[in-house]
């Protein structure tokens, strides 16, 4: 492995529901939302990289009340091959370390919904970051 994790933890978190009218319509219309997942990468130090994967549920059509629900989940690693060229990194970052911490981060926010009296949520206990990591590059 280039790489090792050196830490983790929640960055931000948002979870936010305005009020009763918008959590009583959401508890019905939840198959009318869609998962979005992000992935940015920053240079902390010479070896250094922060990997910060987002979730979010948003709405699939504009007229349904939105809720506010995100979490970005910080991932530090150290690369451990100086030498590791631009598209072996790129993998890291985009598939590998997202791959690794999906499954906690999915359990954090399915965790939040259903301490909020959503027992209906459906997240996909995997991702095929690889798939989607070309689907991407493909486009």
């Amino acid at each position: 492995m280039n790489y090792k994790i050196i830490g983790k933890y929640i960055k931000n978190l948002d979870f936010n529901i305005p009020n009763p009218k918008v959590f009583f319509l959401i508890s019905k219309n939840i198959s009318n939302y869609k998962i979005n997942l992000d992935i940015e990468s920053n240079k902390v130090e010479k070896n250094i990289i922060e990997v910060i994967t987002s979730l979010n549920l948003k709405p699939i059509k504009d007229d349904f009340e939105k809720i506010n629900t995100k979490i970005m989940f910080s991932t530090v690693i150290e690369i451990l091959n100086e030498k590791i060229d631009k598209n072996e990194l790129e993998k890291i970052i985009l598939i590998d370390v997202p791959s690794q911490i999906y499954k906690e981060i999915r359990n954090i926010f399915v965790s939040l919904f259903e301490s909020s009296g959503f027992k209906d949520i459906k997240i996909n206990e995997t991702v095929d970051f690889e798939k989607l990591y070309y689907l991407k590059k493909n486009q």
